[in-house]
């Protein structure tokens, strides 16, 4: 088949705030880079991540530290997480986020100049560096314009479609550009996966259309292993109104300058059910929650800013219980600090200039005045890739991951604004090694076989075109998109996952009958068509993962087995492709942790 090839030592797969430091990281080493982005360049899914990003720089209080970090993340994962991995990210993300600062970041400041730091769910002190509500926007801009300096080839509105490999290592990937349909061929020494998550797999999502599990899917059909794919986290507040808008984010950050959270009979809800390891962390009333948004350091933190799994189930309950809002969400209610704020209208429109704007145009409300009706959307997934604490490489020699798609930092439970602190110490951790590997290895060939099988996979769906029980792309995607919300969504039984492997097992059988009309030139059909072997990929891998693990803990909550079990914290859910082609499951035991780490946990308890 024709197609475009060409070289690189390092070869970064997304272009998003990971993709982007592990581009800037391995071009300064000296490697050779190509990064290529599904998008626009600039239009990665980091743009839409707004509260800000968590490091221990201890510029609002002098109390915080690495070490409270890393135990709040080890805590908020419920200790299933990959210790080396949040012991790193807690020492070395005040470090990224000074030298983001040093490339041109403008930060939110405190009257002393000092970058300033806002409250946030999981989080015992104010820690999250922003710039009002539109932090991933300016990380993105400040991480390009430093990037373009480094020496770097863009390729983008390109999908891979597949990793090529040579004797159980990397050799390479083969794509096509969305725009013409031209296949490409890129040989590379490594190969660095920074692809997002799996969000398009659900049906109410925050997240952007690239969000359909490439990364996840290309390392496990190319043999690396993906963990923990049970813990999905839905961000308690999306937007629920208009229907054209369900799902987009309504940052963290509208609780974290005091928003509170009320049901239909205006009472805050969120009061009635404190887990027993946040209770002493927990404001006992609604007037210590407003002193600790307002910086009082004895104050404890309002319950709406306790972790995203635990919020989220609040909200089902409310709705399920008939306390709802007429849309079926709940009142994220900001515009009540100005019963005790002097201009609290323009505090908010400063604080929260995205959230005001995004209101106002999409659903006509103003929320210096009115409650906002939000509710549950799928927003990101603990699991991905699994990969070494330090180098950041999978367990297929030189392939490595960063960011979203790569699993251990988070363990059972994402804390807000981790996300962005993450792309910068692993984005950067996966270039520099990524860049080592290239430099200590040579490149390997690629058979042609491997890139004529893949390039006639993609053109299959047109050889269907005319048949008469031809499948649409987008009607199997839209049913898989239900089936997932409903089945293995925020609350989960074993009979609704058992009833959604089953599904997917038709919808597959379904997908092999395809088919799409015209040509490969601007055919959004076909990239449909080929979006969809990823979505079931990791559907399947999520399914099977949550009937693995047999309690509940962090993002997976299953109501016929609603308690935490001791045994649960003692492994993690490892899927891989089997010898026989399925999809094989096995637990694979936590690493144990050495004892001066465990002292940290036990002295910030």
């Amino acid at each position: 088949m024709d197609h475009q090839a060409v070289e690189h030592d390092v070869l970064v797969i997304g272009a998003g705030g990971a993709g982007l430091r592990a581009a800037i990281e391995a071009a300064a080493a000296g490697a050779s880079v190509g990064l290529v982005c599904k998008s626009l360049l600039g239009k990665a899914h980091t743009v839409m991540a707004e509260g800000g990003v968590a490091a221990a720089l201890a510029n609002v209080d002098d109390r915080d530290d690495w070490r409270v970090h890393f135990a709040d993340t080890m805590r908020g994962g419920q200790y299933v997480n990959n210790w080396r991995m949040a012991e790193l990210h807690a020492r070395e993300a005040p470090a990224r986020v000074r030298e983001l600062e040093a490339w041109g970041a403008l930060f939110d400041r405190t009257p002393d100049g000092r970058i300033l730091q806002r409250n946030f769910g999981g989080h015992r002190y104010p820690r999250l560096a922003h710039v009002g509500d539109r932090t991933g926007l300016e990380m993105i801009r400040t991480l390009q314009d430093h990037g373009v300096h480094q020496g770097m080839d863009v390729h983008m509105e390109c999908t891979i479609l597949t990793l090529l490999t040579d004797g159980g290592r990397v050799a390479g990937a083969f794509g096509y550009d969305r725009e013409r349909g031209r296949f490409r061929l890129f040989r590379a020494r490594a190969v660095v996966l920074a692809t997002g998550g799996i969000g398009r797999a659900y049906r109410i999502t925050s997240n952007s259309w690239e969000y359909t599990g490439d990364g996840h899917a290309l390392a496990y059909d190319a043999g690396a292993e993906l963990q923990d794919m049970e813990f999905v986290q839905f961000h308690p507040t999306g937007m629920v109104w208009p229907p054209s808008v369900r799902g987009i984010l309504v940052t963290e950050g509208v609780r974290g300058e005091g928003g509170v959270l009320r049901n239909s009979e205006g009472r805050r809800f969120m009061f009635d059910d404190i887990p027993e390891n946040y209770r002493a962390q927990t404001a006992a009333s609604e007037e210590e929650g407003w002193r600790y948004t307002q910086g009082d350091r004895d104050a404890r933190r309002p319950p709406e800013l306790l972790t995203r799994d635990h919020v989220a189930r609040c909200i089902l309950r409310e709705v399920r219980e008939g306390r709802g809002s007429p849309h079926g969400g709940v009142y994220l209610d900001i515009a009540w600090i100005r019963e005790r704020l002097p201009g609290a209208a323009e505090h908010i429109r400063r604080k929260l200039p995205s959230m005001y704007h995004q209101f106002k145009e999409l659903a006509g409300i103003d929320i210096t005045t009115t409650p906002m009706e939000v509710g549950p959307t799928t927003h990101y997934i603990m699991g991905g890739i699994r990969v070494d604490g330090d180098s950041q490489m999978s367990t297929l020699p030189g392939l490595f991951a960063a960011g979203e798609c790569a699993a251990g930092l988070h363990g059972a439970n994402r804390l807000g604004g981790n996300s962005l602190s993450d792309l910068l110490v692993f984005g950067k951790r996966a270039g520099e090694h990524a860049a080592a590997w290239a430099g200590a290895h040579p490149p390997a060939p690629i058979g042609p076989d491997q890139v004529e099988a893949a390039a006639r996979r993609a053109l299959e769906p047109f050889d269907r075109a005319g048949s008469g029980d031809a499948e649409s792309p987008y009607r199997l995607q839209q049913e898989l998109q239900g089936m997932m919300q409903d089945e293995v969504g925020i609350v989960r039984t074993e009979g609704q996952m058992r009833r959604a492997l089953e599904g997917l097992a038709a919808l597959r059988r379904r997908a092999a009958r395809v088919a799409v009309e015209g040509h490969r030139e601007y055919n959004p059909g076909w990239h449909a068509a080929l979006d969809l072997a990823n979505l079931f990929t990791v559907s399947e891998a999520v399914a099977r993962s949550a009937l693995e693990r047999e309690e509940s803990r962090g993002g997976h909550f299953r109501d016929d087995r609603p308690e935490k079990t001791a045994e649960g914290a003692t492994f993690n859910v490892v899927v891989r492709r089997g010898a026989d082609g399925g999809m094989e499951v096995i637990r694979r035991p936590v690493a144990p942790m050495p004892q001066e780490l465990q002292e940290v946990i036990d002295a910030n308890a």
